[in-house]
């Protein structure tokens, strides 16, 4: 179905498709960001290790990356709407088992299938958007997509600190049925078939090589901070994911029908669009990651205290990122995403300033300086993965857009927590040894000293990871200036006008 093809009481409804995709759009995020804020609960009520911890927050997110690929091209080939219901189903059924999970291993085995429903809804989201708007209305409509998208990640702890203020853990994962259930009644009336009169052949080999590469690689980066990035395990680990991905490359440049066609890489565009979304993701969710713990183990913040302060963030980023499309309408792709990722930076840099003096008013300027910058860059080069393929691969387009996301996001809290922690432990001083694992320890380590001693060794452990978050923002500043300047040598004017040849092409 292509939008020549909607009847117009689809054309009609189109806005309020949107929003049934936001809303199932934001659900996904959530639930990949809320979590963090009930592990304290889980450790006191289901006696949760520090491995299975790692692996409850983890087991989604393997699961849901490994699978994106995969997903858009069934959306591609069954439906879209059929792949956004059905994942829904899964995604709700799989909340409601976690409602009730009474062991570590329930728990991660539910999220784990929560990570099947959420690759088939988020890429589906996407792909719907692209057939049910026109040419000239799809970059604003992707846009608001965008804002929802990333909004999702600071709504995540308001939510959970609300709800475990006031109920028990599994009330996170309650809100979950009621959104699917809200979302598959509207979806009924508002979101229309999307599928193409051509359906694509199905690439099993090309499938199971997407699986197997990007969950090794997934794997590898999640433990790498735990194991150590230079171990035996790590480097291995990391091989393999490159040797199974290296053959999916094979495979996908010689069988006649694709998944994932890697020549739309040969579109400047393409390439630009899919390389920012990495990086600026990796820079989105390591400042999260770090500033969660900065708020309430340095600042003392309750959970619910601390992500009401990340509102700032989450507001300016809805407003600036729908907006970006008519900033990109007047000064181009390259101008604007260069640009966003230079306010990114600038906004890096006052967070660093605002750890070091512990001043919120300049850390609330910070954030919102950065989503600004953050609003400016992710939707135009969401929109710009979407215009440059061929619609009757929106699914996959979709696919690589959240891949690129989940593979920066990953990367971001991985190497970003892993340049903390490593810092944090090289300002402690030798008497302080109970300390280095993490701030956390190290305050309870202080709690338990007596008199002067644990006063001391609190002050010293906030100290040394006050040192240690300025200098890994200033880190994030460095990888958001080298994407700036990405952008701009790869859209270059002399390359600028080939984009719409080679999508013609690949068309």
């Amino acid at each position: 179905m292509t939008p020549e093809q909607l009847t117009a009481r689809d054309y009609e409804r189109r806005w309020w498709t949107l929003g049934v995709l936001c809303l199932s759009l934001v659900m996904i995020v959530v639930a990949n960001a809320s979590l963090n804020v009930a592990l304290p609960t889980l450790v006191k009520d289901l006696h949760a290790s520090a491995s299975s911890l790692q692996w409850i927050v983890d087991a989604y997110s393997l699961v849901f990356a490994g699978l994106l690929l995969t997903a858009g091209s069934l959306g591609d080939r069954y439906g879209r709407r059929l792949a956004l219901n059905g994942g829904l189903l899964i995604f709700g059924g799989a909340s409601g088992l976690a409602v009730f999970a009474s062991s570590s291993g329930q728990l991660i085995a539910a999220r784990a299938v929560m990570g099947i429903g959420a690759a088939l809804v988020m890429p589906a989201t996407l792909s719907v958007l692209a057939h049910v708007f026109p040419p000239e209305e799809r970059k604003r409509a992707i846009a608001i997509w965008a804002g929802f998208a990333g909004v999702g990640a600071a709504l995540g702890g308001v939510i959970s600190g609300w709800l475990l203020q006031h109920f028990w853990w599994g009330s996170i994962f309650l809100t979950n049925v009621g959104v699917v259930v809200v979302a598959l009644i509207a979806g009924a009336v508002l979101v229309p078939p999307a599928r193409d009169d051509h359906e694509p052949a199905l690439d099993l080999v090309g499938a199971l090589l997407s699986i197997a590469g990007l969950g090794a690689l997934i794997y590898a980066i999640i433990e790498a901070p735990t194991r150590g990035w230079l171990s035996a395990s790590t480097v291995l680990s990391f091989w393999v994911a490159v040797a199974i991905l290296l053959a999916f490359a094979a495979w996908e440049l010689h069988t006649a029908e694709p998944m994932l066609d890697l020549r739309f890489f040969r579109n400047p565009q393409f390439a630009a669009a899919t390389s920012t979304i990495t990086l600026i993701f990796f820079v989105m969710f390591g400042m999260i990651f770090t500033l969660t713990q900065y708020l309430q183990l340095v600042l003392g913040y309750r959970p619910l205290e601390a992500g009401v302060r990340m509102l700032p963030w989450a507001i300016v980023y809805m407003i600036s990122a729908p907006r970006s499309s008519r900033l990109v309408e007047r000064f181009g792709q390259r101008v604007v995403v260069s640009s966003g990722m230079a306010v990114v930076a600038a906004g890096l840099a006052l967070l660093a300033l605002s750890g070091l003096h512990a001043n919120y008013p300049l850390l609330a300027l910070s954030l919102v300086v950065t989503a600004a910058g953050m609003g400016m860059v992710t939707a135009p080069s969401t929109g710009a993965i979407i215009v440059s393929l061929p619609l009757n691969k929106a699914g996959v387009g979709s696919a690589v857009n959240d891949t690129t996301r989940e593979l920066g996001g990953a990367l971001g809290v991985a190497v970003m927590g892993s340049v903390v922690a490593s810092l944090y432990r090289g300002d402690l001083p030798a008497s302080a040894h109970a300390a280095t694992a993490s701030l956390g320890a190290g305050l309870q380590a202080a709690s338990a000293l007596p008199g002067p001693a644990g006063t001391d060794l609190a002050h010293a452990a906030r100290a040394a990871y006050v040192h240690a978050f300025d200098i890994t923002m200033l880190v994030a500043v460095g990888v958001a200036l080298m994407a700036s300047a990405l952008v701009s040598f790869v859209l270059r004017p002399q390359v600028e006008h080939v984009d719409e040849v080679l999508a013609l092409e690949a068309a």
